[in-house]
């Protein structure tokens, strides 16, 4: 499918065709990357709604973003203060009317077919979860030659384990989300979501190819690793499990995490 100067897909850009998926992207101080995470989602080869939400920036995102503010499926919201990562997401959860929800940070992008394999995928077996594996990149976009893989199944046994489920990387039902919508900003909010969803509704399901291109940052909320251990804990306390349980889930998660980056 050919595409125009702004890489934005005629599938994308047809009127008559309603999308399945609408793809939510939170933006706070991100127009040094921006216009390449919002080009890989009009790249993509069916139609969808884009909603764009800007969590109180400084950086003026709308000077970066050229002719798709004009588009009909390309939808800029401005939250009246800062309101946190989980909010901004389901503020466009709530807006969205489609089906599908996939979710892109704004310093991530996708390879072309991402969401058509997703979406196909999700339709064929009726999961209401899935995501994809991920390449890791330099915070120039660079690749570091690491690529993080990703089970056909993830039951709640390797979520525990694991949050194979990066957000860029995901897509879930609106439906879904709503019942178990991101909250708490003190932790990893969107994990959460996926373990409480895998355990209500059955396994997700990976595509086990690097559709997502993964910029690596320590200056993102999760950058220290001890920080990050100690959000991770809060999960399984905000999931129900026991302070002792939830420790050794920690533990066991910790050492995933050490296996999965540096030596697979």
């Amino acid at each position: 499918m050919d595409q125009n100067r702004y890489g934005m897909n005629e599938r994308n850009m047809d009127r008559d065709e309603k999308p399945l998926v609408s793809v939510v992207m939170p933006v706070y101080n991100a127009s040094r990357t921006l216009a390449q995470a919002v080009e890989s989602v009009f790249a993509q080869k069916i139609p969808v709604q884009l909603y764009l939400i800007d969590d109180g920036s400084s950086d003026d995102p709308q000077s970066v973003l050229g002719a798709y503010l004009d588009l009909p499926n390309f939808h800029f919201l401005k939250n009246e203060r800062n309101m946190g990562v989980a909010k901004t997401r389901m503020r466009g959860v709530e807006e969205a009317g489609t089906k599908y929800i996939a979710f892109l940070d704004a310093d991530d992008w996708w390879a072309e077919g991402k969401l058509e394999e997703q979406l196909k995928l999700m339709e064929e077996s009726g999961a209401i979860l899935s995501s994809t594996g991920r390449e890791l990149m330099k915070p120039d976009g660079s690749s570091m030659g690491k690529v993080i893989r990703i089970p056909e199944t993830i039951d709640e046994k390797l979520i525990l384990r694991s949050n194979y489920l990066n957000c860029s990387g995901v897509m879930v039902t609106r439906s879904a989300m709503l019942a178990f919508p991101m909250q708490h900003d003190d932790s990893h909010e969107d994990y959460i979501s996926w373990i409480n969803m895998i355990k209500a509704y059955g396994p997700a399901l990976g595509i086990d190819k690097p559709y997502l291109k993964y910029r690596m940052s320590d200056q993102s909320k999760s950058g220290s690793k001890l920080h990050s251990a100690a959000m991770n804990y809060k999960v399984y306390r905000y999931c129900g499990y026991g302070p002792i349980r939830s420790l050794i889930l920690n533990f066991s998660y910790m050492w995933n995490g050490v296996r999965k980056y540096y030596f697979k």
